[in-house]
């Protein structure tokens, strides 16, 4: 008895990070999946805290809330009901249509016909019982697909351009060194427990859709002065509390050593005993953050690890201020083929939608479909006499193909309906959002990201927005309601920079005006075509919250800060 409470009076102690650490010594959630079998067999109740709180992610689950938005609030202790969320592993966002089909069926079957794409090239389910995980992960496996590795601890799906191997701009198709690497790194025991999750994109595409500035590890393709193509290699990027920009290695990356490459990397991140003091501060990013790594230093190790020096890294091209998102109607390398990207509304689709879309890759292409993290699809190799007609279907099933620059330019994450980390509503939010806007200003065609996140951990990715909202609460009348908080003015690419904290919070029922306020301003007073991150460059916040409060602001003579050059650059 003494030694219980012993232990008892130690458990209470832990940390959250030791007790994490603890117990991911103490079982790998990938070689017990027959646990969850028997929680099926048994019912909700039978499911134990460590798989609830812990071990499920291992296998991309998380427990879910109530659909109606009653999960949030500060801390994430809001009502877990008996539900449970899914992301689906989808390497370089590349589906057949007979995938498609099983995840459209999964959704009808299981997930109350409702599926989100997410900004890794997932799929996402909701409102899964504990009845049904080993029926979902069944179908997923009979086609190739899995959840492991979705979440957790470890490596998280490998994403790389949709494009991949069609693109006529690709610099060279690195799709299947993107899937060899999640065939390599992907739900592989070595890797099961490292200090926190980890986030790895390997692409040839040149205007970088797939964000390699926010991945632990990005692979660009770029060539050397002799002709041959490579990688250069950037580590150390991350968004939540803390944004980081990766950092650039001096490193010419030959494709065949790219594998190794990330094994290397991956293994430095294990072993750094340090990051596992702390969840806040367990990812890549913190060791230039906080424990005084740089280029050179994290370059060496990782040359010495390889057991030889690499070349320097060439100049490559950055993209400028673009739209990396691939929607609308495009020629592919192949002649007379093309690729049809439609914007998915805040990534959401019923299963009818997916099922549909399925059918149309097929009878409209070659049965070939992408997912973006941008939480668009995209329909591959469409002979050009046939887009005419695709477009019209497409557009019977409520989806756009050429969307305003609200719709096209949107992101939300999963927010409170269904996460329980989230602070506000973001999927409704944003539709409300794009509807409002499109209304109060359809004049308005310039380029324009908008990113919703539903708290500080910034899945929505609002760091790196022309126009950020990241979930708050405020009281008005006595009561605390949604609001949102603006950050203006991130960029990736050759301007890359984290967006700008300004001050403004308001309820979710002004951000519409607010946001109209701003962009009017901007559209009177910009300089020629002048991009948002330009001009927010030339206003200090007190400023911008002038103007997103109403308080126009008379036009300023001021120099452009150094290196911000007006215009869409690219």
């Amino acid at each position: 008895m003494a030694e219980q409470v012993a232990d008892a009076v130690v458990a209470k102690k832990e940390t959250k990070a030791q007790k994490s650490e603890r117990l991911k010594l103490e079982k790998n959630p990938w070689q017990a999946w027959e646990e969850v079998r028997q929680f099926a067999r048994e019912g909700r109740e039978a499911v134990v805290p460590d798989w609830a709180n812990l071990y499920f992610k291992w296998w991309g689950i998380y427990t879910q809330g109530d659909g109606a938005g009653a999960t949030g609030g500060v801390g994430g202790e809001g009502l877990v009901t008996e539900y449970f969320m899914m992301r689906v592993g989808i390497p370089n966002g590349i589906l057949t249509s007979e995938q498609t089909r099983v995840i459209a069926q999964i959704a009808k079957d299981h997930g109350q016909n409702l599926a989100d794409v997410t900004t890794r090239q997932n799929i996402q389910f909701h409102w899964l019982t504990i009845e049904s995980l080993p029926l979902v992960v069944d179908a997923l496996e009979k086609v190739g697909l899995s959840p492991k590795g979705a979440c957790g601890d470890v490596v998280r799906n490998v994403t790389g351009c949709p494009l991949a191997g069609h693109d006529a701009a690709e610099l060279f198709d690195a799709s299947p060194i993107a899937k060899k690497v999640a065939a390599t790194l992907t739900a592989n025991n070595d890797f099961v427990n490292l200090p926190r999750k980890f986030k790895i994109c390997i692409t040839g595409c040149p205007i970088w859709c797939s964000y390699p500035e926010i991945n632990d590890i990005a692979l660009t393709g770029v060539a050397n002065a002799a002709g041959e193509l490579g990688f250069a290699v950037r580590v150390g990027g991350g968004l939540s509390k803390d944004p980081h920009i990766a950092v650039k290695l001096d490193a010419f990356i030959r494709q065949e050593q790219a594998e190794e490459v990330c094994i290397k990397i991956v293994e430095i991140f294990r072993e750094q005993t340090v990051l596992r003091e702390s969840r806040t501060t367990a990812r890549l990013k913190f060791l230039f953050l906080k424990h005084g790594w740089t280029a050179e230093s994290f370059l060496a190790e990782l040359e010495t690890r390889m057991g030889f020096k690499f070349d320097p890294a060439p100049a490559e091209h950055v993209p400028g201020d673009q739209y990396r998102d691939h929607t609308g109607v495009h020629p592919q390398k192949e002649k007379g083929l093309n690729y049809v990207g439609l914007t998915v509304l805040r990534g959401r689709m019923t299963g009818d939608q997916l099922y549909a879309l399925a059918d149309l890759a097929d009878k409209y292409g070659a049965g070939d479909l992408r997912c973006t993290i941008q939480q668009n699809i995209i329909l591959m190799g469409v002979p050009s006499e046939k887009v005419h007609d695709l477009i019209a279907e497409i557009s019977k099933l409520e989806l756009h193909v050429e969307g305003s620059s609200f719709w096209r330019g949107t992101v939300a994450c999963t927010g409170t309906e269904f996460c329980k980390l989230a602070i506000t509503e973001t999927k409704g939010f944003a539709r409300w959002i794009v509807d409002e806007m499109e209304e109060r200003m359809p004049e308005f065609t310039e380029q324009l990201r908008i990113n919703v996140t539903g708290c500080p951990n910034n899945c929505g990715q609002s760091w790196i927005s022309d126009i950020g909202l990241e979930g708050k609460k405020i009281k008005q009348d006595g009561k605390l309601v949604d609001a949102y908080y603006f950050l203006l003015g991130g960029a990736v690419g050759d301007h890359a920079g984290i967006a700008r904290p300004v001050g403004y919070r308001v309820p979710a029922t002004e951000v519409p005006v607010a946001i109209e306020r701003l962009l009017t301003t901007y559209m009177k007073q910009r300089v020629s075509d002048e991009s948002l991150r330009g001009y927010f460059a030339r206003y200090s916040n007190e400023e911008l919250r002038g103007q997103l409060a109403g308080e126009i602001v008379a036009p300023v003579e001021r120099d452009l800060p150094a290196g911000r050059v007006p215009g869409n650059v690219g």
